[in-house]
C-alpha cells in the first residue's frame, strides 16, 4: 500500500466530503462523499463557485477570508484546526458543517487553492440546541 492508494482511498470515500477549489473558488475535486453530505453530482459540481454551498448570508465574509489566504498563503485555521459553518444542500436545506482547510500551493510554492475534508454534524447540532432550549426553559422555570 503506497501514499497514492491510500490518498485514492480517502478520496473515493463517501465517509468524508472532500472539496477543492481553484484561487478564484472554482470547485476542481469534488468526492462521493461530496455528493451524498450536499446532494450535487460531481458533474455539476465541478467548476462551480463553491457559492454553491455557501449560504448568501455567509458568502461575503467566507469571500474576505478565502481572498486574503490566497493573497498572503497565512489562514488562521491551516494548522488542522477544525471550523464550523453552516452550509446549503442541493434541496435548499440548511446542514452544519465541521471541516478542516488545507491550503494548496504550485511548485513554485504560491497559493493555487484550498481542500478541505467535511462532516455533516447537523444531527448533533440540532440535539445541542434543543438540549440548551430546555435548560432554559429549566432555568427560567425555576427562577
Amino acid at each position: 500500500m503506497d501514499r497514492e492508494q491510500i490518498a485514492r482511498a480517502l478520496l473515493d470515500s463517501p465517509a468524508e466530503a472532500v472539496v477543492a477549489s481553484d484561487r478564484d473558488g472554482a470547485i476542481v475535486l469534488w468526492n462521493t462523499g461530496a455528493e451524498r453530505v450536499f446532494g450535487w453530482s460531481e458533474a455539476e459540481a465541478l467548476g462551480q463557485s463553491l457559492d454553491l454551498i455557501i449560504p448568501e448570508p455567509q458568502r461575503a465574509r467566507h469571500w474576505e477570508g478565502y481572498d486574503r489566504v490566497m493573497a498572503t498563503g497565512i489562514s488562521r485555521y491551516g494548522e488542522g484546526d477544525l471550523l464550523a459553518a453552516p452550509a446549503m444542500r442541493k434541496d435548499g436545506i440548511r446542514i452544519s458543517l465541521e471541516f478542516t482547510i488545507a491550503p494548496v500551493r504550485d511548485e513554485a510554492g504560491e497559493m493555487s487553492g484550498m481542500v478541505s475534508v467535511i462532516r455533516d454534524v447537523t444531527a448533533g447540532f440540532l440535539e445541542m440546541r434543543e438540549l440548551r432550549k430546555k435548560l432554559a426553559e429549566k432555568s427560567k422555570a425555576a427562577g
